[in-house]
């Protein structure tokens, strides 16, 4: 995986963390001042449901955030940073011996590589990224000499 596939995931998030501030600014600015519980000073969370409610939802949107932008970067080239394209089924459960495990390929449009997600993940390893080689077409021309 190249430094550009990485410093892209880091400007999704610093762009994700910079919105999701903006919103914390926001509701601090909705909810000013303390809230006066039995005579004394209090701070609004836990004691104002309006401030407390707005926080969980503000704790779910920053989880809901942080997982869009790691699903969408796993579905990105490595190399061009396009969304991946063509999902294509292979294998079956059935036939699982003859023909694989049950999984979805993707492909990147400018035949930078391959990406590999299994249907089902039984051990952490991550999905397969296969990088092809320069000359895509030279691949291809072997796949249609090997069939003849």
């Amino acid at each position: 995986m190249t430094v550009k596939y990485w410093g892209f995931l880091l400007l999704k998030l610093a762009a994700g963390g910079l919105v999701m501030r903006m919103l914390w600014a926001a509701i601090l600015a909705g909810f000013r001042g303390p809230v006066l519980y039995l005579g004394l000073e209090q701070k609004p969370f836990g004691h104002d449901l309006g401030f407390t409610s707005a926080m969980l939802l503000f704790f779910l949107a920053c989880f809901g955030v942080l997982y869009l932008i790691i699903w969408d970067q796993r579905y990105r080239c490595r190399t061009c940073l396009r969304r991946l394209r063509m999902p294509v089924a292979t294998g079956s459960w059935p036939n699982m011996f003859l023909i694989g495990q049950p999984r979805t390929e993707y492909i990147c449009l400018y035949g930078h590589g391959t990406l590999k997600v299994p249907e089902v993940r039984i051990t952490s390893k991550s999905p397969d990224w296969e990088r092809h080689g320069d000359d895509i077409w030279k691949e291809l021309e072997s796949l249609e000499e090997t069939k003849r």
